[in-house]
């Protein structure tokens, strides 16, 4: 189904994740939509060809989602970062996990609350979390501009992320968000559809005290899905 927002297009289909029911999902009609009229995303690094990309469903995401169907529920503490479209929160809060969300992106908090609305589950804990290019100036200050939403805080027991290797970071700004909001005992889980980052992500994971073990999640085209190309890497803190 198809609807219209102010300046983008949207829709509304039922996902299937593998171990849960079904989830109708709010996003993009495609990644030709952008609509910024205050810079309000322009402020926080996010580029016209960026805006969009918050508002699509991704394969790493749908197996991100697939592994929190698997997790046991108990009383832990989980973060995803950069979300999106939340769809791993989204099954953990159904499933009755205590999960936050976060992104940069100055939609999706709008995005997540119409998306556990139409599936008739309660608000989701959504917080403010930026890291890499997008948090820093040029000459290395940080960005002077106001979130909408309350920053990331506290300390969880399980991080998780997909697809979130997707610029170089020779700084490790991702680690050191990561390890600002980990737990002293903790486990991390990150999806990369093999963007090329992973090398340097694993160096700066390492000397912040987490051992990775890696996972390779390959599948052949079947059945109408798409073939994917991937790694499952964990971290753990003890």
């Amino acid at each position: 189904m198809q609807t219209s927002s102010p300046g983008y297009l949207t829709r509304q289909e039922c996902i299937a994740v593998s171990g849960v029911d079904d989830l109708l999902i709010r996003s993009l009609l495609d990644k030709n939509q952008f609509h910024d009229p205050l810079d309000e995303a322009l402020n926080l690094g996010i580029s016209s060809a960026n805006w969009p990309l918050f508002g699509l469903l991704w394969p790493s995401g749908i197996r991100m989602a697939e592994r929190m169907a698997r997790r046991p529920v108990t009383g832990e503490r989980i973060l995803e970062i950069g979300c999106g479209l939340a769809l791993s929160s989204l099954v953990a809060h159904r499933r009755g996990a205590l999960v936050t969300a976060s992104d940069c992106h100055p939609l999706t908090h709008a995005f997540l609350d119409e998306n556990t609305r139409i599936n008739g589950l309660s608000p989701i804990t959504y917080r403010h979390g930026l890291w890499g290019t997008a948090a820093l100036r040029q000459d290395g200050l940080p960005v002077l501009t106001e979130a909408k939403d309350a920053a990331v805080c506290g300390e969880y027991d399980l991080i998780v992320g997909s697809d979130i290797l997707y610029e170089r970071d020779d700084a490790g700004t991702l680690a050191q968000f990561i390890v600002e909001h980990a737990a002293r005992s903790s486990e991390i889980w990150v999806i990369d559809p093999n963007r090329g980052n992973r090398a340097a992500f694993h160096k700066h994971m390492a000397h912040e005290g987490f051992a990775m073990h890696e996972q390779v999640l390959d599948q052949a085209a079947h059945d109408g899905v798409e073939a994917y190309k991937g790694r499952m890497l964990t971290y753990t803190r003890h």
